[in-house]
């Protein structure tokens, strides 16, 4: 720390933090040991910073929601540890539809992201330069999302899916899979990915499978699920992307032809 920082002397700062110069800090923040906070950074009030996370200059974070329903209450913007916010990444803390914004442990948030009110994001996601995560957006666990994407507010990213460069994402992305093309469409299961965490490759074709029944054999979305009940061996990934699709109400992306 050096003189050139401003700190309220409420915030609560951990061991060994280093904080740059031309850098805020407001009263009702909170920051974990070990972590680095470069030069021309702001942080306001409802930042809870995990331990040993990283934040590059021109950050904001927790700054007051871009919602005209935003009446004051106090919200918080959360993020885990050892994750890594890059330059001029915006995190608008929550209101009060769930409290708090938040993004999980082991993350990488490339420069120019862009997190809205209330969205949530699961450990050890990637999220590349110039992407928009609009309000209420919840994306689960080990998702890699690529630059200049836009995901529209209240949708659901599945776990371990990958959303190519540029997309506009209107509909949930169920879980393991590759979405691309204009309108976003599956594209694939993310084998790639999955096999950099360790599936097993019996285990990534059950999971193909399952995708084939519900975009490939069938035509109508209440009869895939059906026969990917029925015919299709048990597993924790077929419950994983049956129980995702049952509960998307806005429905779930497209099939590879447009189904």
């Amino acid at each position: 720390m050096n003189n050139l920082t401003i700190i309220h002397p409420d915030a609560k700062i951990g061991n060994n933090v280093t904080i740059g110069p031309f850098t805020t800090i407001e009263g009702d923040v909170e920051i974990g040991d070990g972590t680095w906070i470069g030069p021309n950074v702001t942080i306001m009030d409802g930042a809870r910073i995990g331990r040993n996370c990283r934040i590059f200059p021109g950050a904001v974070i927790s700054a007051v929601p871009q919602d005209l329903k935003y009446e004051g209450e106090k919200t918080t913007t959360e993020i885990g540890d050892n994750t890594t916010i890059r330059e001029c990444c915006t995190l608008n803390r929550g209101t009060k539809d769930k409290w708090k914004t938040k993004v999980g442990s082991n993350c990488l948030l490339m420069a120019y992201v862009h997190v809205a009110h209330d969205a949530f994001i699961g450990d050890n996601c990637i999220i590349a330069n110039s992407a928009n995560i609009a309000g209420h957006v919840d994306i689960e666990d080990w998702v890699v999302i690529e630059g200049v994407v836009a995901i529209q507010q209240f949708i659901r990213v599945g776990q371990h899916s990958f959303i190519a460069g540029g997309s506009l994402v209107r509909k949930n992305v169920p879980p393991f899979v590759k979405a691309a093309r204009e309108p976003l469409s599956y594209a694939g299961v993310n084998t790639v990915g999955l096999r950099r965490r360790g599936f097993a490759n019996e285990t990534i074709a059950h999971v193909e499978d399952v995708y084939r029944m519900i975009y490939v054999h069938n035509s109508n979305m209440s009869r895939a699920l059906h026969a990917a009940e029925m015919e299709l061996p048990n597993t924790p990934e077929k419950e994983t992307i049956l129980d995702f699709i049952r509960e998307s109400d806005k429905g779930i992306i497209r099939g590879p032809q447009g189904l």
